[in-house]
């Protein structure tokens, strides 16, 4: 379901050029943020930001080959995926026009304590990680980032986070279920035409439709590299304090083809974003 893998530099520099057309243009319905009355609702944060890479940025989710933020589930104003940011600033007005993403595509988990230095400078009161599976969609397993690169990084990150911003909560959501994603689209010929044509994952998703034992294992080799992640990433938000809390229903969680959008099969359409921002989010501030 996820929007991550490694993106060319290139591409992606030509692909900036034309963010800002899917921001003003289609995916979502409506963009507008709500108008809150009343009080603000006690403990809501009053900014926030989102790290990540392509998922978070919202790649892929106006029917193009763009970033297009307005449709992150973090930090997006699209009414139809009801993101973070929208639920927050229905309870606290004072959070309007103060939600930054500084999720990039191709960002994997050495990217995370740059964008938290980020968060750090512009004092988030909310911070919500979505990182690692750029890490595990290498060209082979073997190039896969290991645990212990994995877990340094994300606790550099956390430090960050917790020094600068100490009164701040911490969302660290898994890393999302890559093999499930192979599973439902192996069958589906316009996905697997699309995981050729754009080289997806091939980590995971090289030859979907082969049952040779080698690309067996070499799926179950992701699929494993992917839970030893998940394991770091709770045990690290453990290690923070109450302050963060860890999120496993990105990765337990259900999802289906329908919810990718139909250019490359793999990143989250509206509907995926608007599932994540539900599965993900809690009314419970501070943490």
């Amino acid at each position: 379901m996820v929007a991550f893998r490694r993106w060319h530099v290139a591409a992606l520099a030509s692909l900036a050029i034309f963010a800002l057309a899917c921001e003003a243009g289609a995916g979502g319905g409506g963009g507008s943020d709500p108008d809150p009355t009343g009080p603000p609702a006690k403990g809501y944060p009053s900014s926030m930001a989102a790290l990540g890479d392509s998922i978070t940025a919202g790649f892929g989710s106006c029917g193009a080959f763009l970033v297009c933020g307005r449709n992150s589930w973090s930090t997006g104003t699209a009414d139809a995926v009801d993101s973070h940011y929208l639920r927050i600033l229905a309870k606290n007005p004072k959070i309007r026009n103060k939600a930054r993403n500084f999720a990039r595509p191709g960002a994997s988990a050495n990217s995370l304590p740059a964008q938290a230095s980020q968060a750090v400078d512009m004092k988030a009161q909310y911070v919500t990680i979505l990182i690692g599976a750029n890490d595990a969609c290498a060209p082979t397993p073997a190039g896969m980032t290991s645990v212990a690169a994995f877990r340094r990084d994300v606790d550099r990150a956390l430090a960050r986070l917790k020094k600068g911003l100490p009164r701040t909560s911490v969302l660290v959501a898994a890393v999302p279920d890559l093999y499930r994603l192979w599973q439902l689209g192996r069958n589906d010929p316009e996905a697997v035409r699309a995981w050729a044509r754009f080289d997806t994952c091939p980590s995971m998703l090289a030859d979907p439709t082969s049952t040779d034992e080698s690309d067996d294992q070499r799926r179950r080799q992701v699929r494993a590299r992917i839970n030893d992640y998940n394991d770091q990433l709770g045990q690290a938000c453990g290690k923070y304090g109450k302050r963060c809390r860890f999120d496993d229903d990105v990765h337990e969680s259900g999802f289906s083809l329908d919810q990718l959008n139909q250019v490359d099969h793999f990143h989250p359409n509206v509907e995926g974003q608007a599932e994540l921002a539900d599965v993900t989010f809690s009314p419970r501030f501070p943490y």
